[in-house]
Formats: structure tokens, C-alpha cells, sequence
């Protein structure tokens, strides 16, 4: 069908504006049933949990959507084989993280409310696993109701869980307040297992089917590695943000309780803001990923060239009025949105780069849809790299975490003008 990428991402941008809208709300109320202390110490913890994250999927689900939209393979096959390998990383990360959780928030994070938090990933993990695999398929087959529908099932039962939850574990203490917020995924995510395997055409498996396939794990690994390689790459670089941050601040004079504080600040709010729009360019990415994929195998560049530009300018049709909106009136956002005034500064300064942030997201798609993902991976090396140079450099200059915003900025503007150089380069050599 012509228009199916169109209605694809339509699809998907309708429903996410239902998810996003529900999803501000479960932030809107976290934030202020934990407050900006405890949305601090949630920040903190986040970087961990999408390293710990990257790891366990290992760049599978992407692999699935690729290769189940060539038609080339055993579907079901290909998605039972995933889920084991990713589970079989589930157990590892698991055993690891009993181990040395108490080590790492004490001697990297420097605070030991982390503990459980930390102790709570490992639980969460292989549901998230299953559900990403699950879901991979619905991408591949192009079919996004599925996708949407359990989006919004997970923010509602997210959202009930927290309403419910949050102040009973708040009289025991912030820390258990915010490894109960992450155990929550667990339920969001069972919600959304539940629903994809009912959705699951011919559920039923013939045991050849669950058996792994050799040729399909290598096939698997040819594009999951080196996916997750830039994934994983970019984790590392999140994972150590609050690492130096703090290691630094501290180190200089500031207190723990400031750099909690305006992380929280930066992470909890700013950013929680301005990156609105990404939900949008995300789904516009994943709906762009089978299209580009089935038309390079075919040879239908100027296709693929005109579809990659359909992503861009619907990004930025989305992405624009919402950075307008956010230099203009950062102050009555924050306060409808977060009951709060702190971080409109950081706002006016991060908006505009971030208009390259929501059309980097279909660009780096595309390079993996196209067989590219070494290169995309290159240049998540790269910008991590600068990024971690920066914001250890900025860290030194005793401007609080003004040297996050900098680092960030520089990160978001390289990787962006990396992978589209070579997106046009890549298409340049096949001008038809």
C-alpha cells in the first residue's frame, strides 16, 4: 500500500498523543508526591536502569522488526529465539545486580537510598524483554493498533499503581518510594505481554518453532550487534553522566543535596519538557524502519530517499511550534505541568538544539534500516566520547550543571550532523 507509512505514522502519533498526555500525568503526579528530592534520586537511578536495559535486549528488538519485514524467515521462530537469548542476559544482569547494587550506590552514586532501587531493575528486566520482542513483530508487520493500544493500558495501570502505591511507601522512606515506581513496570509491562499474545495471529507454535534456529541466531546477531553497540555505547555515556557529576561537584565544593537537586531539576523537568516532541519522532522512526528496510532490499533508493525526508519533515512540523511554545512560555509549563518554576533557564538554552534531537532519531533508523548500523554506531562512539570529555571539562569550571546542558548540546548536535552526512552519502551512490 502506497500510503501505509503515512498511515503508519499517523497511527502512531495519534496514539502517542494519548500515551504522552498520560504519561505527563503519571510524571505530573510522581513529581509531586515524590518532590524534587526524590525525582533526584530517581534520575540518578535511570541511567543504570537503560544501561542494564540495552544490555539485557541487546539490540534484538530492532533486528526483529528488519528481519521479520523481509519475509524472508520463520517469524515465530525469530521472536521465541530472541526472548530466550535476551531472558538468558535477564538472569546474569539479575545475579549481578544482588551482588553489587549496595557497591554501587554507595561508591559510584554516592548515596545509599539507591540500594533498592538499583536491587528492583534486575526484577523488572525480563518483562520488559518480552514485551519489546512482542512488539517488534507487530512493527514489522506493520500493524501499529496493537502498539498503541498497549501504550496507553501501560501508562493507565502505571498511573493507578502510583496514585495507590506511592504514598503508602513514601512513610517508609524515599527509598522505597522509588524502587516501588520502578517494580511498577513490571505490571505495565505483563499488561502489555498479555495483550500482544492474544493479538498474535495462530498463537499456537509447532515445537520446530521454538527450537533456536542457528542460521536465524546469526542472522539475529549480524544486525543486533551492532545495533546495540550504538544503544549500548550511548547507555555508557548516560551511565556514567551522574557518575562525574557528582564525582567532580563534590570534589569542587558543592553539596550532594544541591546536585540531587538541580539534576533532578534538569532531568525531571527540563528535559522531561522539551523532549515531549521525541515520543512523536520515536514513532515516526519505528513506523520508518520496516518501509526503508523492505525497499533497500529491493533496490528502490529514490523510494527510501523520499520517505526518510517524509520522517524529517514530519518531526520538525512537530518538533518546531513546540520549541516556539517552550522558549515563549517556559514559566506557565513548568508551573501547569510540575507545580514549579525551577528550570527555566536551562529551558531557553536546551529547546532550540533539541529541534536536532527529534529529527535525529528517523536518521539513525534509517542507517540501521539500510544495512548501516556500524556506521550509526561510530557515531554514538564519537559523540558519547565528546560528550563525556565536555562534560567532565565544563564539570571543573564551577558552573554547577550548567556543564550538563553544554555537553549535552554538543552530543545532540554532532551525532545529528554525523548520521545525516552519511545517510545522504549512503544514497548518493545509488541516485536512481
Amino acid at each position: 500500500m502506497k500510503n501505509k507509512f503515512i498511515k503508519s505514522t499517523l497511527i502512531l502519533v495519534i496514539g502517542g498523543f494519548f500515551t504522552k498526555v498520560l504519561g505527563m500525568t503519571i510524571k505530573i503526579v510522581l513529581t509531586r508526591l515524590i518532590s524534587t528530592e526524590g525525582i533526584g534520586l530517581y534520575s540518578m537511578i535511570m541511567p543504570t536502569f537503560l544501561l542494564l536495559n540495552s544490555i539485557a535486549q541487546l539490540g534484538l528488538p530492532t533486528a526483529l522488526n528488519i528481519l521479520i519485514a523481509t519475509n524472508k524467515y520463520n517469524t515465530k521462530n525469530l521472536v521465541f529465539t530472541s526472548i530466550l537469548i535476551s531472558l538468558s542476559i535477564d538472569i546474569l544482569i539479575m545475579l549481578f545486580l544482588i551482588v553489587s547494587s549496595n557497591f554501587l550506590s554507595i561508591n559510584l552514586l554516592n548515596d545509599n537510598r539507591l540500594t533498592l532501587g538499583l536491587l528492583s531493575i534486575g526484577f523488572v528486566l525480563p518483562f520488559i524483554t518480552i514485551s519489546n520482542c512482542l512488539r517488534s513483530y507487530f512493527f514489522a508487520k506493520q500493524r501499529m493498533y496493537p502498539h498503541v493500544i498497549t501504550n496507553i493500558i501501560e501508562d493507565l495501570v502505571k498511573l493507578i499503581f502510583i496514585i495507590i502505591g506511592i504514598p503508602f511507601f513514601l512513610s517508609k522512606g524515599i527509598e522505597y518510594a522509588i524502587a516501588f515506581v520502578i517494580l511498577t513496570n513490571i505490571f505495565c509491562e505483563l499488561s502489555s505481554i498479555i495483550i500482544f499474545i492474544f493479538l498474535i495471529p495462530n498463537f499456537k507454535c509447532k515445537g520446530k518453532e521454538l527450537k533456536p534456529n542457528i542460521e536465524n541466531i546469526k542472522e539475529l546477531f549480524k544486525i543486533a550487534i551492532p545495533t546495540t553497540g550504538s544503544r549500548l555505547i550511548g547507555s555508557i555515556g548516560y551511565f556514567l553522566e551522574p557518575i562525574i557529576i557528582t564525582f567532580v561537584l563534590l570534589k569542587i565544593g558543592y553539596t550532594n543535596k544541591f546536585i540531587v537537586t538541580e539534576y533532578g531539576i534538569i532531568n525531571g523537568y527540563v528535559m522531561q519538557l522539551v523532549l515531549l516532541p521525541s515520543f512523536f519522532t520515536g514513532a515516526i522512526s519505528q513506523a520508518l524502519i520496516p518501509i526503508v528496510s523492505k525497499n533497500y532490499v529491493k533496490g528502490n533508493f529514490k523510494y527510501i530517499s523520499k520517505k526518510i525526508k517524509q520522517a524529517i519533515f514530519f518531526s520538525l512540523l512537530i518538533g518546531i511550534p513546540a520549541t516556539v511554545i517552550f522558549e515563549l512560555f517556559p514559566d506557565i509549563l513548568l508551573k501547569l505541568l510540575f507545580n514549579t518554576n525551577k528550570g527555566i533557564d536551562y529551558i531557553k538554552v536546551i529547546a532550540p538544539i533539541c529541534l536536532l534531537h527529534y529529527i535525529q532519531s528517523p536518521i539513525s533508523s534509517s542507517l540501521q534500516a539500510m544495512g548501516n548500523a556500524k556506521i550509526s554506531m561510530i557515531g554514538t562512539l564519537l559523540g558519547m566520547i565528546i560528550r563525556t570529555i565536555c562534560l567532565f571539562i565544563f564539570s571543573h569550571l564551577k558552573i554547577g550543571l550548567w556543564s550538563l546542558l553544554i555537553a549535552t548540546s554538543i552530543n545532540i548536535t554532532f551525532v545529528t550532523i554525523f548520521d545525516l552526512y552519511n545517510v545522504k552519502r549512503i544514497l548518493k551512490k545509488h541516485p536512481n
